[in-house]
């Protein structure tokens, strides 16, 4: 009896998160509020209470190797599992600086909640929703709290482009000591964070409170500042030690169709630029106009397509419509984005592909001529080639076209470096650690790797700002020039 009295009784596992509570569709496709509401500190607390506290050991995958930011994961969800959300938070900063953005954007059902155990049978532990929790708790609680500061190195770094790359590397290289200038083309820092993702996705204060605690540690930024223009890259190496170039890609793509030089067809990044950065979903009182028809249709299938689509019904669109070449089960978006659109009435018309576009007398576009098509074998991305069917073609009314099929990489930097290596798609050229082939300059997000998410431009900032402050404290030395001339090759 003694025996059966000293056993532990087996560990009851709640098999799915505990829901966050959301604007209801019908009232949020009318405005631009976040649409998750966010949870209590008590559902906090539940839903860090189903992490299982798994070990890393050797060959085995747990949470943490799924974040490109390297974050202790286990050790700041048992902080929450105690109730201390200070140490939580305290935890995540040590490698984390931009925790309210990444836990609503970031696409953590692949990566940390994609290794978590308790995924393999259930719902994976919502390390993304316990993060969100914890940067606005702090940013409410504590308002950012006491910054700590380091003994100086003497060493200048600049940073060029204030987009996720470049905060985080700011960010780290503040931490250790070395004096960072941002430099930003843009009006308001952020990058892609305030010019890209809507407001109802990521509420633009949260950005600039981030931005705020990376400014707290001494970080100096200049906005409105073109490096390429103003500056080259080789000016800044005359005054800094070390430079870290992240202008991201914020060249749209095209399809280079018949018809798409008429008016109302622009791309997703006009589009969406003007109605974040710009606000023009607050017209007249934000003198930016954007013009939408009743019938809107999105060419892509990716999170900037789901961005479009659910903007352009909040601006009064009467229809938004997804026009995509494969199925749903293909689409690159993120689960939850394209459940969002659902909810909210996007229309989706799948396995077709746009052929031509037709406009009026006064060179507006009045529609758009398409074709069906089908799955065929898998092509290099690993996803089914669509195939057209041939005499399936159809015409889809619409005002408004917008173009969301993948952004290129910034030239302007590239263009006046010339000695920085590219690779055949346009990004520099960099090693495992962010170096590029230009001695002291590094490089990394969107302008290196071409257009991913925001955190694993993250991912590269950490890795170059290791690299940095080895390059700026104890090893000078620099790859070889052929280093370069096979990353460019493979690329």
């Amino acid at each position: 009896m003694a025996e059966e009295a000293g056993k532990k009784e087996p560990r009851k596992l709640v098999p799915k998160k505990y829901p966050m509570p959301e604007q209801d569709p019908k009232e949020r496709v009318h405005n631009f509020k976040e649409v998750p509401l966010g949870q209590d500190a008590q559902t906090i607390i539940l839903e860090a209470k189903r992490c299982l506290q798994c070990k890393q050991a050797p060959g085995r995958e747990i949470c943490m190797n799924g974040c490109p930011v390297e974050i202790e994961i286990p050790r700041f969800i048992k902080a929450v599992q105690d109730g201390d959300f200070a140490q939580a938070i305290k935890i995540l900063r040590e490698k984390q600086n931009l925790p309210a953005v990444c836990g609503r954007v970031c696409p953590y059902e692949v990566q940390c909640e994609g290794k978590c155990i308790v995924g393999k049978k259930n719902e994976p532990v919502g390390i993304g929703r316990i993060e969100r929790f914890l940067a606005d708790w702090e940013r409410n609680e504590q308002k950012h709290g006491h910054v700590e500061t380091v003994k100086p190195t003497g060493k200048k770094v600049a940073v060029v482009g204030a987009g996720p790359a470049g905060l985080t590397v700011a960010g780290d290289m503040a931490k250790l000591g070395h004096k960072v200038s941002m430099f930003e083309a843009l009006h308001s820092p952020g990058g892609v964070l305030v010019y890209g993702i809507p407001e109802f996705r990521l509420p633009k204060v949260i950005v600039q409170a981030e931005v705020d605690y990376i400014k707290k540690m001494g970080v100096d930024l200049k906005t409105d500042y073109v490096i390429g223009k103003l500056d080259t890259v080789d000016d800044l190496l005359k005054e800094y030690d070390a430079v870290f170039v992240a202008t991201g890609a914020g060249l749209p793509n095209w399809t280079n169709l018949p018809g798409e030089n008429l008016n109302g067809i622009m791309s997703a990044n006009e589009f969406l630029t003007r109605t974040n950065l710009m606000k023009s979903y607050s017209f007249p009182d934000y003198d930016t106009p954007n013009r939408i028809g009743e019938r809107v249709v999105t060419i892509g299938g990716g999170n900037v397509a789901m961005d479009c689509a659910r903007t352009a019904l909040r601006l009064g669109a009467k229809e938004s419509v997804i026009l995509y070449r494969r199925s749903e089960a293909e689409l690159p978006a993120r689960r939850e984005e394209v459940h969002h659109a659902h909810q909210e009435g996007v229309r989706f018309e799948l396995l077709s592909a746009p052929v031509k576009f037709n406009g009026d007398e006064c060179g507006n576009v009045k529609s758009l001529e398409a074709i069906r098509m089908q799955l065929g074998e898998p092509d290099a991305s690993g996803r089914r080639r669509p195939v057209k069917v041939e005499g399936s073609n159809f015409t889809l009314d619409c005002q408004t076209v917008l173009i969301a099929i993948g952004q290129s990489p910034n030239p302007l930097v590239p263009m006046t470096t010339p000695d920085l290596k590219l690779t055949k798609e346009g990004t520099i050229a960099v090693d495992s650690e962010g170096r590029t082939s230009k001695k002291g300059v590094f490089a990394g997000g969107d302008i290196a790797s071409g257009a991913a998410t925001v955190i694993l431009a993250m991912g590269d900032g950490k890795r170059a700002a290791k690299a940095m402050h080895k390059y700026l404290t104890s090893d000078p030395s620099w790859p070889a020039p052929e280093v370069f001339e096979k990353v460019a090759c493979e690329k």
